[in-house]
């Protein structure tokens, strides 16, 4: 194994095992619970890696499909790798592209998949060979093995086909590293369909990795049904090894998540939110499009202290937003991700002087019935 996985305090809760904990690779450590900025084409949308560095991510996500495609992974391969190509001297995980592949409705079979791409409609061939050669050429510190994800609602034999598939490519995905120096995580499916999750966790085990996924969620079931589907996988993954839930990043299924035994998060919501006038407060989310900020010289959270909380008002912003202002987008990602990121030290905090309860009380109090 190229990880190492330290749990430094727990907090019991009527869920599981929340974990303070920090992980180790080649490139250094990183502290967890922790949120990862998604980069899907190498660049966290509108932001820089001094603006990420700023902020104290300690890790990003990149994608596999998108950065194959474009520049491509031969390219990013040429220029050091994309850790020197885009600047980036912290950790990394790549997706391996399996959401987005599978959200192109392509043509699967027990081999891989084929599929257009989004840019000029060329066809492309996927398998879980080749997942893992494009990471290593892309040079994560950590990949994943390519699944299948399968929108939710689903029936039950999809769903078993997806969990059959899966622990097949995850067995590929192993056998395919070359880099012994690049992590590999594992990835459980089996939708909201609990005794189908536990069979995947229990399989992809079986195979071994550095740490394991929790994926195919937060794809159209609701908050209530996706936490029972967690339990039933985080309960058949090992202690010693970190667990991800992939593509969540809303404050209470975060919070939820956590108290489940979840220790890594992506999402691309901050940034989406962003780009589009709401922000994530303190108290909630604000739209600051509404014309009620017109002058207000508030900051975005007075509880804040992000420069863009230090720096402009409510008013500015929302001027940048109405008219337009590209540099909108930069500063309201910053405070969105300022927000997420201060969520997860705060609540690492909280594991190790016994406070959990308490924050996990007050972020559902406080964002339970807006769904993030």
């Amino acid at each position: 194994m190229s990880l190492s996985f330290h749990i430094e305090a727990t907090a019991v809760t009527a869920d599981g095992v929340a974990r303070a904990a920090s992980v180790t690779t080649r490139r250094g450590r990183f502290d967890t619970p922790v949120f990862m900025p998604v980069g899907t084409r190498g660049v966290v949308r509108a932001l820089g890696a001094d603006d990420l560095e700023m902020l104290g991510a300690q890790i990003i996500l990149g994608n596999t499909y998108h950065l194959m495609l474009r520049p491509g992974a031969d390219l990013v391969a040429d220029m050091g790798g994309l850790h020197k190509f885009s600047d980036w001297r912290a950790h990394l995980l790549t997706d391996s592209g399996g959401f987005q592949v599978f959200s192109l409705d392509p043509k699967v079979d027990d081999d891989g998949v084929t599929f257009a791409s989004v840019y000029d409609g060329s066809k492309h061939r996927f398998t879980p060979e080749k997942a893992i050669a494009v990471q290593e050429l892309i040079g994560a510190d950590i990949a994943m093995v390519l699944d299948v994800c399968s929108a939710l609602p689903a029936t039950h034999d999809k769903l078993r086909q997806a969990v059959e598939r899966t622990a097949a490519w995850a067995q590929r995905c192993r056998d395919a590293r070359t880099s012994q120096d690049q992590c590999v995580f594992g990835i459980v499916q089996g939708g909201t369909e609990t005794a189908l999750r536990i069979e995947s966790a229990q399989r992809t085990v079986a195979v071994g990795f550095d740490g394991y996924a929790v994926g195919g969620l937060s794809v159209g079931e609701t908050r209530l049904e996706m936490l029972p589907a967690i339990t039933a996988a985080t309960d058949h993954l090992p202690h010693d090894r970190p667990r991800y839930l992939m593509g969540v990043g809303d404050p209470v299924s975060l919070i939820e998540a956590v108290a489940r035994g979840i220790d890594m998060f992506d999402c691309v919501l901050p940034t989406r939110l962003a780009r589009h006038g709401t922000v994530l407060t303190s108290t909630g989310r604000v739209q600051i499009r509404n014309a009620v900020w017109a002058r207000s010289d508030e900051p975005l959270d007075a509880a804040c202290d992000c420069s863009t909380c230090r720096r402009y008002s409510r008013a500015y912003l929302r001027h940048l937003i109405a008219v337009g202002e590209q540099s909108a987008a930069r500063l309201l990602s910053i405070h969105n991700l300022a927000y997420l990121l201060g969520l997860m030290r705060t609540t690492r905090a909280a594991i190790v002087d016994g406070s959990f309860s308490d924050l996990r009380t007050q972020v559902v109090a406080q964002w339970g019935g807006t769904g993030g």
